[in-house]
């Protein structure tokens, strides 16, 4: 007998060999029904799979994501039988489950696929479900894959297979599709019961651009038909919030060929409205300590190769700038951080001089991939509100603190009410991906560790999931649609500080090394800007938004009154504009509706005469009639209320 351990740590014993699924009929039926997928002793595998030891158990449905994912990872198997019984000859590459639904790389060979193709594909996975069939895992030798993939003809499989150990490769095999795949999967295709093909693309294999073009047909499915509709109209919500729809539309950024993919181009209101939140930091940090430092946008190659980021983005950077100098070669910078540590060094340090905070805008540059480029949100070109803190080890917890003070400020300013945190790790079983000493990565992750339990703070923990020089803390946000953005982020780290030899003179005269905290709130200002559109709608909050009223003449005739009005506003520091068009009223209400613009204020005849302007407000319609005195202060104490920072 084995003793399996459930969440609410009560204690089974069961037969060695006892699956999960077992398990969670002797529960009940109608659980069972529900299991996706089991993690045993932290490790997700196919409730099918037999126990053989003792264990803790989890059980996994539709509400983990865990249990999603071993749907999503199932569906993309179906999807490929489906479409190898439609398209016979065809060859595949990769199918991943991915943040919502899944997706499969496919080589059609002649055949043109496009999504007029998707409800015949659709019908056919539907179909394959009712057959309800069975995920079986199969342990292979490398000999026998090749043999399979071969007679098969699928180059993209045995390439795959090639990098493999013999001993560690298994197949899964459901109805007529067998797949080289580690699993996990769902118990049976029956618990697909909606599902909806979502895009087609092109996609390099393996990512490589000089390698062959295969189509990524991307998909999702549901445990219900209502789920499947549900998200459905999420996604119709989330094309009318599209960044890059309502960036054009409200004249934010935009994007230029001749300039280069990914790099953006920040209009005058764009760059009005990054200005308003760069200086709502900065106002912020200065409060908190923070010096304001600026450096260059390239540096040589050797600052780089000091910082380890030559080994670990060398290959995601721009190409090395070369000079008139024989061997000098130049970076644009990928980080902000080994310039900083040249600042700390510059001017010796005592004790009494820490912490040592320093911040800047600074601009980076990473060479992504033309089809991982979306909007702001993945770009070539992006400018992170970055600051380090030099501190020694007894002031590390409590400067970390008052970082996370400043990240809470700015989700209050912008109405992010509703996030998680996560605690990233190093990867205990592929140490090879970080640098520094096991006792420098033990210090860094204990502070963590311990200041989330000072502040009695719920957070996820992840392993493997840490910055290759420290741990971190990620701030990740839910927007209106209930989606998730990683955003602010610190990270505690020991190694540079020796990797540059930064030092300074204790209370003892004698050298110590500092350490160093990477923080930004913002992450970077051209997807923090794209989350908030999405998120707001492009509603921006008042003390943010480009314009905050536009002056409405009913007539031509009160035009001048109209540039009055303006006059008081901008002269109030209300951020105001007039349309002087010679259109009707109500298609100016509209307009102005259309750009998001907060107030509006209509002037005629009445409101000339009296000194005032008449107020809709955005969404709600008329607010009343207002001296513009009065508009002007209701206006500033709304400001005033949003950006209420208590430091």
């Amino acid at each position: 007998m084995i003793n399996i351990t459930l969440p609410d740590k009560s204690v089974r014993q069961v037969e060695s060999g006892t699956t999960a699924l077992d398990i969670a009929k002797s529960i009940s039926e109608g659980l069972a029904r529900n299991v996706l997928a089991a993690k045993v002793n932290g490790e997700v595998i196919d409730a099918t799979l037999p126990i053989n030891e003792d264990a803790s158990l989890n059980l996994l449905t539709w509400n983990d994501d865990e249990g999603k994912a071993a749907m999503w990872h199932s569906s993309a198997h179906l999807m490929a039988e489906a479409i190898e019984q439609l398209y016979p000859g065809v060859k595949f590459g990769i199918g991943p489950n991915v943040e919502n639904g899944f997706y499969y790389d496919i080589d059609f060979g002649e055949t043109q696929v496009s999504d007029a193709d998707f409800k015949k594909i659709e019908d056919r996975i539907l179909s394959l479900a009712r057959e309800k069939q069975t995920f079986n895992r199969r342990e292979i030798s490398k000999a026998d894959a090749i043999d399979y993939f071969t007679g098969k003809g699928d180059e993209y499989k045995l390439e795959l297979i090639d990098e493999l150990a013999d001993g560690e490769i298994t197949f899964y095999e459901s109805g007529t599709f067998t797949d080289l795949c580690r699993g996990p999967h769902l118990p049976g295709t029956g618990m697909i019961k909606a599902v909806k093909l979502l895009g087609i693309a092109g996609a390099y294999w393996r990512g490589d651009e000089k390698r062959k073009m295969l189509t990524r047909i991307y998909g999702i499915t549901f445990p219900k038909q209502k789920e499947l509709t549900e998200f459905l109209e999420m996604l119709e919500e989330a094309k009318k919030r599209d960044h890059r729809k309502l960036g054009a539309e409200l004249e934010i950024f935009a994007f230029s060929q001749k300039v280069g993919q990914g790099l953006p181009l920040w209009l005058p209101k764009g760059a009005e409205l990054r200005e308003r939140l760069e200086q709502f930091l900065k106002i912020v940090q200065k409060k908190m300590g923070y010096q304001q430092v600026i450096t260059p946008h390239i540096g040589k190659v050797e600052l780089y190769k000091i910082s380890g980021h030559y080994d670990k983005y060398g290959e995601d950077s721009f190409h090395p700038i070369t000079t008139p100098i024989e061997g000098e070669e130049f970076f644009l910078k990928p980080m902000n951080c080994p310039h900083h540590c040249e600042i700390y060094n510059s001017i010796p340090k005592s004790y009494r001089d820490l912490p040592y905070r320093i911040a800047e805008f600074g601009t980076v540059y990473r060479y992504e991939q033309s089809g991982e480029l979306h909007g702001l949100t993945r770009v070539r070109g992006f400018t992170q509100d970055d600051a380090h803190i030099f501190c020694t080890p007894d002031q590390l917890k409590d400067e970390f603190k008052g970082v996370m003070d400043i990240v809470e400020i700015i989700f209050k300013a912008l109405d992010f009410n509703d996030f998680i945190i996560q605690i990233s790790l190093r990867d205990p079983d592929d140490m090879e991906k970080y640098i520094g000493s096991e006792e420098n990565w033990e210090k860094a992750e204990k502070a963590i560790l311990e200041v989330v339990e000072e502040r009695g703070l719920d957070v996820i923990v992840e392993s493997g999931e840490a910055a290759f020089y420290g741990p971190k803390m990620d701030f990740i946000v839910k927007d209106a649609l209930g989606r998730k953005w990683q955003l602010g982020t610190i990270q505690v780290d020991y190694n540079l500080p020796e990797r540059f030899e930064l030092e300074y003179v204790g209370a003892d005269n004698e050298k110590h090394r500092p350490v160093m905290i990477h923080r930004a709130p913002f992450g970077s200002m051209e997807r923090f800007v794209a989350v908030l559109l999405e998120h707001c709608a492009g509603k921006f909050p008042l003390w943010l938004t480009p314009d905050q009223a536009i002056v409405l003449p009913i007539s031509e005739k009160y035009h001048k009154y109209a540039e009055k009005v303006l006059n008081l506003l901008n002269n109030s520091e209300i951020r105001a504009l007039v349309d002087e068009r010679s259109e009707k009223t109500g298609r100016k209400i509209r307009d102005a509706e259309l750009k998001k613009i907060p107030y509006m204020l209509i002037v005629g005849e009445k409101e000339e005469n009296d000194g005032s302007v008449s107020v809709r407000k955005q969404g709600e319609g008329d607010i009343g009639t207002f001296t513009v005195e009065e508009f002007v202060k209701m206006v500033n104490e709304e400001v005033d209320r949003l950006l209420d920072i208590k430091i």
